[in-house]
């Protein structure tokens, strides 16, 4: 049985939004990222904030890892390790330092630490900053919950699910201005079915030439590439399904890097059910994706290529395009951190570590 998947990028439903200071007061951060100049953009509840750091010193990592990083944390919070979640991490890459989303799980509270190469922990107060918050919603009810956010091609992405119909929205917000609604379509090939509700869990950008896009990857781990340049509201914008990596994963991040003179994606996964075989002796592994295949225009969609072959029998194409990344078994969290390192977070034994890896 064939199937597209059909989400939908709502647009923001407000004026022109202004800068305030003081505390935006987010109920929740379930994601982060960075845009230009240091400027942090949270996606928490049914709101997207930016917020100005003023981080733009550049920073030298020398500590490479910190042993029990969640004891670390959870300490300058006064809680102990199994007190806490780390939501997210993303390095600002105009300081180099690492931001990490923190919720307690006793008070249910939401808080933002840094960590610099000395492996120092701070708080990022959220009391007095200069931010602007834009409100996401469709029609008149708010989207429950964002899954991602990313800043591409001068605008933030945020996807998210929405309220009314447990459906994917996906909102692109020009900072300081509102932003237009526009349909997209895409080919599951792990589910070979039509969809409308499965959310984007995780975004990137991608620029081809002039063009800008953004890959996004869903729950059986598709990997699709949408164009963004130029969409009119109300026009559904077709998604080029180009990798599948695999039945029983969930994608929980990715980013693009250069090695030895080739582009790479990264994706790290949590693996839920084991078909097609188990990955490595972590639940959380990590796929190295060829970055030519988002240029593919032949072997997309019904056609796109496997990572395995769920069934071991012949029934899909399967490229050796993508790889296990075996450096980075165990990895929840991760980020890159520059063009030749990335820093994880990873579960080692019943802790959780922190470490500066090189790109594989």
């Amino acid at each position: 049985m064939k199937h597209c998947l059909s989400l939908a990028c709502v647009a923001l439903l407000a004026t022109i939004a202004s800068a305030d200071q003081g505390n935006p007061k987010l109920k929740s951060i379930e994601a982060i990222r960075f845009g230009p100049n240091g400027m942090l953009i949270i996606g928490g509840g049914s709101d997207v904030v930016t917020v100005e750091t003023g981080d733009t010193k550049e920073i030298t990592w020398t500590k490479t890892d910190i042993d029990s990083f969640d004891q670390n944390i959870a300490g300058k919070l006064g809680l102990m390790p199994k007190d806490i979640e780390i939501r997210r991490i993303a390095v600002n890459p105009a300081s180099k330092k690492l931001y990490v989303a923190v919720r307690s799980l006793k008070a249910n509270q939401y808080v933002i630490l840094t960590v610099d190469g000395d492996g120092k922990v701070d708080e990022f107060s959220l009391e007095n900053v200069k931010y602007q918050k834009y409100p996401l919603q469709v029609g008149v009810k708010a989207v429950t919950k964002i899954t991602d956010v990313v800043f591409a091609g001068g605008r933030i992405v945020a996807a998210t699910q929405a309220s009314d119909q447990f459906a994917s929205r996906v909102f692109t917000i020009v900072p300081g201005k509102a932003a237009s609604q526009f349909y997209t379509e895409t080919f599951h090939t792990g589910h070979n079915a039509v969809e409308t509700k499965a959310p984007i869990l995780c975004l990137m950008a991608y620029e081809d030439g002039p063009k800008t896009n953004v890959v996004g990857s869903f729950t059986c781990t598709p990997i699709v590439k949408y164009p963004i340049d130029d969409v009119e509201p109300n026009v559904k914008v077709k998604g080029t399904t180009v990798m599948e990596l695999g039945k029983g994963n969930q994608p929980l991040s990715m980013f693009a890097y250069e090695k030895d003179g080739k582009k790479f994606i990264l994706v790290n996964v949590l693996r839920k059910f084991p078909i097609g075989g188990e990955v490595g002796p972590s639940k959380n592994w990590v796929a190295k994706v060829d970055h030519e295949l988002l240029k593919e225009t032949v072997n997309v969609d019904a056609k796109a290529l496997w990572r395995v072959d769920p069934k071991g029998k012949a029934s899909v194409s399967v490229t050796d395009r993508a790889t296990v990344a075996t450096t980075f078994h165990g990895v929840q969290h991760m980020d890159r951190l520059d063009t030749s390192r990335a820093i994880v977070v990873r579960t080692v034994g019943k802790a959780q570590n922190l470490s500066v890896l090189a790109l594989p």
